[in-house]
């Protein structure tokens, strides 16, 4: 017959139950409020100044801190309840890295969002793009390094775990070489990142060609780096490429540039009153900088002559709208006031006009 357990028998009574979780609750109700007065005391700081990066740091570590306050008054009201503490010993080892990780992680992600918002309001684009790609890719670099800590730290209490990592400290030789060659292209992405912060040959923003493609650089990852075109697509190409390869950086000191327009037209064509009308056209353009206009005859051939139409404009944007425009206006002035400059393929037949005006006899 089955012995009946009797609930005063039990190793843990209600009342013991009952003082547990009144110690837990006023713990937990302390760090709240201890939270709560803190955060509000940092908020009226943090007002009062006039740097935002205060603010985004302070609103990115308040939950994760949050948190962090009940761990603590947890362990707290462990060192005066026993059942608390047994409890507690058992989790610590996981939670406390887990919070101090999360705590560190949100740290740096407040500290990354409020140095961004400060290089934001810089007047200088060039600059600020360089700013904000040295960043984005530390930062990154960072969260990436308390992730894998902190996972390691939870891991290494684990019993398994800790086992495996004794027995392969044992025959540490092997272990280095089989490691180091699974995690030779991580380790040669994390370097590539951390150069391309440091010398950046591109940045967030930058106006690049690879593969014959033009695009803007919209991300800076330590593994990838996302180029959007014109038609809206996104390119994904390794960040070790650009370290390696060569690539066109339209924008690497600033957004001015000189592009052209190139006409082929016929070797009778005058040229100087194209020039004539090129110069009037583009010097009363509002997207004109006033640094660069030229047009020369850039190539010859039996049936067509080459002309370049260069000029400059402040950005690379103004540069393309005003190459469209002259390319468009100076097709039409040619059609108009040039008409024999187009290049036209003919096929001459002496005599053959007077045949087809012949009317057909039987």
């Amino acid at each position: 017959m089955l012995e009946r357990y009797d609930p005063r028998n039990w190793p843990i009574s209600y009342d013991g139950v009952i003082h547990t979780l009144i110690v837990l609750g006023s713990a937990v109700a302390l760090a709240l409020l201890a939270h709560w007065i803190v955060f509000a005391l940092l908020r009226r700081v943090t007002r009062s100044s006039e740097s935002a990066l205060d603010d985004v740091v302070v609103e990115a570590v308040r939950k994760p801190l949050r948190w962090a306050a009940i761990a603590f008054a947890i362990a707290a009201a462990a060192e005066n309840d026993a059942l608390v503490g047994r409890g507690w010993d058992l989790l610590a080892r996981f939670l406390v890295p887990a919070v101090i990780g999360w705590v560190a992680y949100a740290m740096v992600r407040g500290l990354a969002r409020g140095y961004e918002a400060q290089v934001g309001a810089a007047s200088d684009p060039v600059a600020q793009r360089g700013r904000l790609t040295r960043i984005a890719i530390l930062s990154r670099t960072v969260k990436v390094g308390i992730i894998i800590v902190t996972v390691s730290l939870i891991m290494l209490n684990i019993p398994g775990v800790r086992d495996v990592g004794t027995t392969m400290l044992a025959s540490a030789g092997l272990a280095a070489l089989a490691v180091g060659a699974a995690a030779q292209p991580a380790l040669k992405s994390l370097i590539a990142g951390l150069q391309m912060a440091l010398t950046q040959p591109l940045r967030i923003g930058d106006l690049v060609k690879v593969d014959d493609q033009a695009g803007r650089v919209e991300e800076i990852r330590m593994s990838f780096v996302t180029v959007r075109t014109w038609d809206e697509r996104v390119l994904v190409v390794p960040t070790s490429r650009f370290l390696d390869e060569s690539f066109e950086n339209w924008s690497r000191v600033d957004e001015k540039l000189t592009g052209p327009v190139m006409l082929h037209l016929d070797p009778i064509t005058d040229v100087e009153p194209i020039r004539s009308e090129f110069e009037r056209y583009v010097s009363a353009h509002e997207l004109w900088d006033g640094r660069n206009l030229q047009l020369l005859m850039t190539d010859a051939y039996p049936e067509s002559i080459e002309l370049r139409l260069s000029m400059s404009a402040e950005t690379i944007g103004d540069l393309w709208a005003l190459r469209c425009g002259v390319r468009e206006h100076m097709q039409a002035w040619i059609k108009q006031n040039q008409p024999d400059a187009l290049i036209r393929h003919r096929l001459e037949v002496p005599g053959g006009h007077l045949k087809a005006a012949e009317p057909n006899t039987p």
